[in-house]
């Protein structure tokens, strides 16, 4: 095994000036001493990945809600392709694999559940009580509501990580201004990383899991050139199955973009001069984006997205019945509070009925949602 020291020594050998190493963290909340064979990030990394948010993320909706279908993705698959693809990226910038893949695996933790449904119906029942982001959700899972330590609340991540979560940013995704976390400076491009690499995976994987649905034909996608560049190239062997064809093509699709990001951000770095992160840190921009090209040929096909796969009506009508489970169940946890389980009832002295009702509902899969719909309004269902 490779001691803490070595694993200092190989990132001063292997990572970029640029990059954002262990020895220079901003360290944690809570003092801990340091593991003697995993760097920090690493330590962040392995408590996410052991925390009960991160499981429950198997039985959260990405499109497609949990009991549709075992095939489509959920938070959790969703969570891992992202991890994937950007230590993928990470490792071909010579950045910090380790602290991307640590913000890769949190950056989903304040999801609700019912996908994006869910997060708007919370939004709006917590208008007077400060709102629902799931990015502050995702902080507040790590910081405060994990439970497992004897020593601290939350999971004690390291400033990195926790910034990474709070400035996560995407077309679905607003960064959140946390003063401790420095809002005026730029993320770091482990985080940057992250960001494009959560847009390369839900763009692809929800339009292949759209067409495994049968929601999106092929013929609908003709006239996009990113698809027809990649779908002109696979072989029309009548041997392959319209599944084979389908995976070569979105393979294809991922490559084709991670390797347009990887060259324009490695232009960018030599562009923008970065010598270090507090380079980093001082951009008015981000280093991290695809070329214009490529961003050129990626905007007709997430306007495609939008419009016939989250806009279709079935997908709609998932959404509008998730938002009424929420509501109700919402509403009728404040209006008696005595129904909730008593580890939720403690946390309403310090947090406020309202507060504390939120964060037991962000917290559910969706198919402990329905379960307790049925048991709270289904006269026949045993409590």
């Amino acid at each position: 095994m490779q001691p803490k020291s070595g694993i200092k020594q190989l990132e001063d050998l292997l990572l970029a000036p640029y990059a954002c190493k262990s020895r220079y963290s901003r360290g944690r909340a809570h003092k801990e001493k340091e593991h003697p064979y995993r760097s920090c990030y690493q330590r962040d990394r392995d408590r996410i990945v052991h925390s009960a948010a991160f499981r429950r993320l198997e039985y959260k909706t990405q499109v497609f809600v949990n009991h549709e279908g075992d095939y489509y993705r959920t938070r959790l698959t969703h969570t891992i392709e992202v991890s994937q693809i950007a230590r993928t990226i990470a490792s071909a910038l010579r950045l910090n694999a380790d602290l991307t893949e640590a913000i890769a695996l949190a950056h989903d933790l304040g999801h609700t559940p019912f996908g994006h449904s869910g997060e708007e119906a919370l939004n709006e029942l917590m208008s007077d009580s400060g709102g629902f982001n799931h990015n502050l959700q995702g902080l507040r899972v790590v910081d405060y509501l994990e439970e497992k330590y004897p020593d601290f609340p939350g999971l004690n991540l390291t400033w990195e990580v926790r910034e990474g979560i709070v400035k996560h940013s995407t077309a679905f995704d607003s960064a959140v201004k946390i003063e401790e976390l420095m809002p005026q400076e730029m993320p770091t491009l482990e985080t940057q990383v992250v960001d494009i690499a959560d847009e390369i995976a839900y763009d692809n994987h929800d339009l292949d899991d759209g067409m495994a649905s049968g929601l999106i034909k092929e013929s609908d996608l003709r006239g996009l050139r990113l698809w027809e560049s990649i779908n002109s190239k696979i072989p029309a062997d009548a041997a392959l199955s319209d599944n084979k064809k389908r995976y070569l093509a979105i393979r294809s699709l991922i490559n084709m973009q991670v390797t347009d990001l990887i060259q324009e951000t490695q232009a960018n770095i030599k562009k923008f001069k970065l010598k270090g992160q507090l380079d980093v840190k001082s951009l008015d921009r981000k280093a991290v984006t695809f070329s214009k090209e490529m961003l050129a040929l990626r905007t007709p096909l997430r306007e495609f997205l939008m419009t016939k796969l989250y806009h279709h009506y079935r997908v709609v009508r998932m959404s509008n019945k998730a938002k009424r489970f929420i509501q109700e169940l919402f509403r009728d946890y404040v209006r008696i509070p005595a129904q909730l389980p008593d580890s939720v009832q403690e946390k309403i002295a310090a947090d406020g009925t309202k507060r504390a009702v939120c964060d037991y509902i962000a917290a559910m899969t969706d198919r402990y949602a329905l379960d307790e719909y049925k048991k709270l309004f289904d006269p026949y269902e045993k409590v």
